[in-house]
């Protein structure tokens, strides 16, 4: 690990203004993921900017109804908050899915959603790797593809992201309020947050430079009691997702009118299965109507030479997690 300068901000515009000042400073809250990639020699800022003190980490109700989460908020107490666990039941059940305890009780909401992949490639200096390395080439496109995407992938980079919370955040229409170095305050959708690889791979998110994650907002729904949030990965204990799905629907009298469906594991970003939510409204929440939900997601699937087993995994998991979701 490189040697690094450390300093505490005293306020978020603060932090913002000492992050874009450097461009290889980083903002540090948990480090979960940070720490990491600086001991691999992945990222090597030469300045960290200490904001784990910040008031930052409050849970809180919106007028209206919804719920703020803080960024600086732990994913242990987010998970555990009496307004998540009420309202928002997927998402307490998708933070509880993701990593250990250990990690969970260190890693911040906002750090959830600025963690990297956990390709192989990414994580090997000695392979070819575009986000790593803009440029060198994507060694799994034509390596070893078992965990890489088969949804809005080029020919850049295949890799996925990683995060289970992400992916809920994704289903409940999530809002992202962030802090720029200028003073301004501005919203990003959740589903306009993190990017497709296209030919910048690098960069994963919407933001810029010394832009700071004040807040998530997940606005009022009627999902509560009828969703579900679905991990399939290679051991029950701290693994990955080979696919994760997040399913929800609004049931009157067994008839559907509104369904959101996400999914993890399967491209660079939480993967919103819009069309198949548009089909289901109407319809009777029944196993078979959800199969076709299923197959209309799939079909634009590209796997690679080693994860064609994604498609029919997923193609089940969202079909599961629905019927969980809607009791049937």
């Amino acid at each position: 690990m490189r040697p690094f300068a450390f300093k505490r901000a005293a306020a978020p515009a603060d932090a913002a203004k000492l992050v874009a000042a450097n461009k290889d400073a980083r903002f540090i809250a948990g480090g979960t993921n940070l720490v990491d990639l600086m001991k691999e020699g992945i990222d090597r800022p030469n300045e960290l900017v200490d904001i784990s003190r910040l008031s930052l980490s409050v849970v809180r109700s919106l007028a209206g109804g919804g719920v703020s989460i803080g960024a600086l908020a732990r994913n242990t107490d987010t998970a555990n908050h009496p307004l998540v666990k009420k309202d928002f039941p997927m998402l307490s059940q998708a933070i509880l899915s993701g990593a250990s305890p250990q990690i969970r009780n260190m890693a911040t909401n906002g750090g959830n959603l600025m963690q990297r992949t956990r390709c192989s490639y990414f994580y090997d200096l000695g392979t070819p790797c575009n986000k790593r390395q803009p440029g060198s080439g994507c060694g799994a496109k034509d390596g070893l593809s078992r965990y890489s995407a088969i949804f809005g992938w080029s020919d850049s980079c295949v890799a996925v992201h990683p995060s289970d919370m992400c992916v809920a955040l994704a289903a409940l229409d999530a809002v992202v309020n962030v802090q720029s170095p200028d003073g301004r305050e501005r919203k990003i959708k959740f589903t306009d947050f993190h990017r497709l690889p296209l030919n910048s791979p690098e960069k994963d998110n919407a933001l810029n430079h010394g832009d700071l994650i004040t807040s998530i907002d997940i606005p009022k729904n009627n999902f509560a009691a009828n969703s579900y949030y679905l991990k399939i990965r290679d051991r029950s204990s701290y693994a990955f997702a080979l696919v994760s799905v997040a399913a929800a629907v609004e049931l009157d009298k067994g008839v559907i009118k509104q369904a959101r469906i996400a999914l993890g594991g399967v491209a660079h970003k939480p993967w919103r299965a819009s069309e198949a939510e548009r089909f289901l409204v109407g319809k009777k929440a029944e196993p078979g109507v959800f199969q076709q939900a299923a197959e209309l997601t799939l079909r634009g699937a590209k796997p690679l030479s080693e994860n064609k087993y994604k498609i029919k995994l997923a193609e089940r998991a969202i079909a599961r997690a629905l019927r969980r979701a809607a009791n049937v």
